[in-house]
Order: structure tokens, then C-alpha cells, then sequence
């Protein structure tokens, strides 16, 4: 217990620690003014002006131009990669609704998997269709939040930068070399990066057996750093050849929240007020170490059900509960989506927070760049019931904190819940739709909310005891993805282009709120509480909370 206590503290002060100086080197990165060799030849290949600004419409418009092309391209592949090379096992292509849900799925940073990776994908559909777009979507994050970042930094001007510079610099000098040193790390520590054929083995009991190889370790790291999640095994962190030790499974969970982390500084660099990124990365971390903590104690307790303590089902001896719960938390706030363990086991309360962090909508570090666009959402609104209670005009960064940014706002925070709402509501309204859960009760209805809540949080982990692989979840998970991700982008970029176009002051207004100190601090977790939390509430009842009342009578589903 000690140890695990040790490696789980190593993390937090890792995260503490290295968050605000890989800020500041992304700051530096995308504040570059000069253009290397190899990136001038790259804008001139694809027909780029890096120097073009852009306002918010012809951002918004490049991004989206950009990510559907991804999520035809990859759709193609993933339906014809039996005619493509590095199939060894000869798979046949994708049924065209479980590759429309999977482009969709890795093109908005979901990663939602409706398959088994090593039974159904070639190394071609793995390498050059997922782990591609592992990169454009990390990316993709990282452009919608420079852009808000410069709209508040602007003054009176309706340019945000260039999203293709942008997207090849996030790319080209962040992604790829963090990649390629994890790769290394993760090899060097036993995970499989090979392309060669499955082994064809036969066990002491005289059973043969298939043994999935593959290039793994250079898809896991982007996965991890992207924050994109989406395993090359079914089981995900938990198969050995992903995830084969204590140390690779340390590292991975440093990986999951570093650049997320990051991203608070480089906001709050870019705007010019690293005190209030300090106060955004203090919130984060609050509900995260709150997570762990509510999770540990809920799957470290007595059990009723065993008559022993702990919950021991779905987890992986070599890593323990401890490191369990805090892989499971750190995916959940990090819009990762990746397991060590299966959450479906999970204690209820356990398996609450796990939905809970998604629902508030993946603010608690979330995705590269999206959980601190995400956040700033709920700023903007504490400035605004700020304003109120102080009797100012609200104000943010030296900006005036207008109706249109707060029906921005309102829109980016409240779409995603309505979706998860809806389409849960939908599901277990109709008949056929119930015959994919593995279980009844409540605990059925958890799997079909956190199945909605992770679509629509682009979080991609599951309950996977409900079978998504049919039609109607395979297009209802899509399109929730799809809203979840740019019924959020759109509104950010719009608030960005709002407040670049204003008169920025140096000095704020004479009684206008502070976004330093420790009182704005307590007021963005009331709010994060109030909003956020309090709309799942009613939901949550009839679902991990009733479960767990019932688990304490010894009733199971």
C-alpha cells in the first residue's frame, strides 16, 4: 500500500511539476516567428500562405474543411483495407456503419471503440488511419484553443492566426517529437512494436492459440499524449502486450495528463496572466485529486457482495486498485478514454465519478487544448455572475463580458449535456435497443448513460458490458460525437472572434472582479458544481446511486 501510495503521489507533483514547463515551451513554439526549412517546404506543397490571418468564420471554416476530409479518408480505409497492404492476417474491410462511427469516433478525438482492434483492423487501417488521425485531433485542440487565446489577447482586431500553422506546428514540434520519445520508452519497457504476421502458438494444455502482434508502442504514445485513447488491443491498457508493467503503466498515466496540464499555462501565457492560469490548473487539480480519492475509498471498501474488502473484478493484478483508480480518474477527466481495468466492474460510486468527470464536460484537464477552451466556457460565466453580484459590468482580461459571449458560452456548455440527455432517454425508450446490455437494472441503464456521456465528452471509454456494435448505436454514438465536439468548437471560436474585435484594457476597471485569487477559485468550482454537476443529478439517481443502495442490500445486475 505504501508504494502504491509513493507512485500515485510521484504522479501528482509529475503533473504539478511539469505542467508549467512544457507551457512555456509550447508557448515559445507557437509564438514563433521565423519558419524552418523543412516547414516552409511543407506550406509550400500543400499551397499554404502561413502568413494569411484569419478572422473566426474562415478559422472555423479550415477546421471543419480539415476534419471532415480526415473522417472521409479514414472511413475509406477502415471499408476497403482488405485491397491495402500490411493486412498479414487478411482481414476483410469494415461494415460501413462501424467504420462511419469509427472515423468519426478518432477524427473529433473520441476514440470510441466499437470493435476489437487486433481481431478486426490491419496494421495499415491501425497506422495510417487511427494513429493519423491521433495526431490531427490532438492537434486540432490545440488550434481552437491558440485561437481564443489570441482573440482575448487581441486588441480590436479580427484576426485569430492561421489554423494550417497552427495545426503543422502543434504537429510537426510538439506531437511528434513527445511521440517518438514515449515510442522509445514504451518499446524499451516491453510493449509490441512489430509488423510482423500473429503467432500461431499452442498452449501447455495442447489448446491452440493466436498471439496479436503489431505496431503498438508508436500508436499508444499518441494515444496517450493525444489524449485520444483509443487502444491497438480490445482491452486496451489492460492487455500486457500495451501495457506490460508497473513502470509502462506509471508513465503512460504521467502521459495522459501532461499535455492537457500544459495547455492551462500556454493559455495563460498567451493572454498575459499566468496567476490566472495558476488559479484554472488549481481547480482541475481539486476535482481530480477529489476524483482519486472518492474512487480509491468506494473500490477499497468493504465489498457485500464478496463479504471482503476491496473490488477486485475487472482489474489487473500487476497494477492493483490503487493504480486502477487513478488510471480510471485520469482518463475520465482527461477526455482520454483509455483503461487499465474495466470499468463496468467498478464499484457504483466509483463508476460515478468515472461518468461525472466526463459529464461536467471533460473540463478537469480534458482533451489537448479542448478541456481548457472547455474551462474558460465556465469562466467566462463566473465573470459574468461576478459582475453581477458585484454590480459592474462583467469583464474578462480586460475584455467587456457581453450577451453574446454568454450565450456562447451557455451553448458550448449546455449542447453536449442535452445531447447526452436526449439520446439516453431515446434509447432506453426504445425496445430493440435494450437487447445490447449485459445487464438490467440500474446498473443497464448506467451503460447506456455513459456510453451517450462519452460520445458526446469525446472521452471514448465505456461500460462495455453493452454491445454497441449495431446500427442504431453505431449512428446515434456518431452523431453525438460529432456535437459533443464542434457544438463546442464552433462556439469557442465564435466567443474568440467576438473578443478579439473589442478594445482590450491594460488595467482592469475600477471594481470589476479578480480572476487571481482564491475567491474567483471557489466561485469556478461553484460553478463548475452548480452547472455542471446539478444537470446529471436527477439522472445519476436512477442510475450509479440507486445501484449502489441496492448493491448494499446485496442485489446485483
Amino acid at each position: 500500500m505504501a508504494t502504491e501510495w509513493i507512485q500515485i503521489s510521484v504522479v501528482f507533483f509529475a503533473i504539478a511539476f511539469l505542467s508549467p514547463a512544457l507551457g512555456t515551451y509550447l508557448y515559445r513554439i507557437f509564438g514563433l516567428k521565423e519558419i524552418s526549412v523543412f516547414e516552409a517546404a511543407l506550406y509550400r506543397f500543400c499551397g499554404i500562405d502561413p502568413e494569411k490571418e484569419m478572422d473566426w468564420k474562415e478559422y472555423a471554416a479550415s477546421l471543419l474543411s480539415f476534419n471532415i476530409l480526415g473522417i472521409i479518408v479514414l472511413f475509406l480505409i477502415l471499408v476497403f483495407q482488405n485491397a491495402l497492404p500490411l493486412n498479414p492476417q487478411n482481414l476483410p474491410g469494415l461494415e460501413p456503419y462501424l467504420a462511419l462511427n469509427t472515423a468519426i469516433s478518432f477524427a473529433t478525438n473520441t476514440n470510441w471503440q466499437s470493435y476489437s482492434g487486433e481481431s478486426a483492423l490491419s496494421y495499415f487501417s491501425q497506422m495510417i488511419g487511427l494513429t493519423t488521425q491521433n495526431f490531427a485531433s490532438a492537434a486540432t485542440g490545440f488550434c481552437v484553443l491558440i485561437a481564443l487565446a489570441r482573440g482575448i489577447a487581441a486588441d480590436s482586431s479580427a484576426n485569430l492566426g492561421n489554423f494550417w500553422k497552427d495545426l503543422v506546428r502543434g504537429t510537426l514540434y510538439v506531437l511528434l517529437p513527445l511521440s517518438f520519445v514515449l515510442a522509445l520508452v514504451l518499446a524499451a519497457n516491453g510493449v509490441v512494436q512489430t509488423f510482423d504476421a500473429y503467432v500461431q502458438a499452442t498452449t501447455l494444455e495442447g489448446i491452440p492459440q493466436t498471439i496479436p502482434l503489431g505496431p503498438a508502442a508508436s500508436q499508444i504514445a499518441i494515444k496517450q499524449l493525444g489524449t485520444n485513447g483509443g487502444g491497438f488491443f480490445g482491452v486496451n491498457g489492460a492487455h500486457p502486450f500495451e501495457n506490460p508493467a508497473p513502470i509502462s503503466n506509471f508513465v503512460q498515466t504521467i502521459a495522459i495528463l501532461l499535455l492537457p496540464g500544459a495547455c492551462v499555462f500556454l493559455y495563460g501565457r498567451i493572454i498575459g496572466n499566468v496567476r490566472h492560469a495558476w488559479v484554472i490548473f488549481g481547480v482541475m487539480f481539486t476535482i481530480l485529486f477529489a476524483g482519486f480519492l472518492t474512487v480509491w475509498f468506494s473500490e477499497t471498501s468493504y465489498n457485500p457482495l464478496s463479504e471482503s474488502f476491496g473490488f477486485w473484478e475487472g482489474k489487473e493484478t500487476r497494477f492493483g486498485i490503487s493504480n486502477s483508480a487513478l488510471w480510471a480518474v485520469a482518463t475520465t477527466a482527461a477526455s482520454n478514454g483509455s483503461v487499465n481495468s474495466m470499468h463496468d466492474s467498478f464499484s457504483p460510486i466509483a463508476g460515478l465519478v468515472e461518468i461525472l468527470n466526463i459529464q461536467l464536460g471533460e473540463i478537469v484537464f480534458g482533451g489537448v487544448g479542448s478541456g481548457t477552451y472547455g474551462m474558460i466556457l465556465f469562466v467566462v460565466l463566473t465573470v459574468f455572475l461576478s459582475g453581477i453580484m458585484v454590480g459592474r459590468s462583467p469583464e474578462y482580461a480586460g475584455k467587456k463580458v457581453e450577451k453574446r459571449e454568454i450565450q456562447m458560452s451557455i451553448l458550448g456548455i449546455l449542447l453536449p449535456s442535452t445531447i447526452i440527455l436526449l439520446f439516453s432517454a431515446i434509447t432506453v425508450s426504445l425496445h430493440g435497443t435494450l437487447a445490447s446490455l449485459g445487464n438490467r437494472g440500474p446498473h443497464g441503464f448506467s451503460e447506456i448513460l455513459y456510453a451517450f456521456s462519452s460520445a458526446a465528452g469525446n472521452n471514448g471509454s465505456a461500460f462495455a458490458g453493452l454491445n454497441a456494435n449495431t446500427p442504431y448505436y453505431n449512428v446515434a454514438l456518431g452523431i453525438s460525437m460529432l456535437i459533443g465536439r464542434f457544438g463546442v468548437i464552433l462556439p469557442v471560436l465564435a466567443i474568440a472572434g467576438n473578443l478579439a474585435a473589442k478594445k482590450r484594457s491594460e488595467i482592469s476597471s475600477e471594481g470589476s472582479f479578480s480572476t487571481e485569487g482564491g475567491i474567483f477559485y471557489v466561485l469556478l468550482l461553484s460553478v463548475i458544481v452548480i452547472v455542471g454537476a446539478l444537470t446529471f443529478f436527477p439522472v445519476l439517481t436512477i442510475g450509479p446511486i440507486l445501484e449502489h443502495f441496492l448493491m448494499l442490500q446485496g442485489k446485483t445486475f
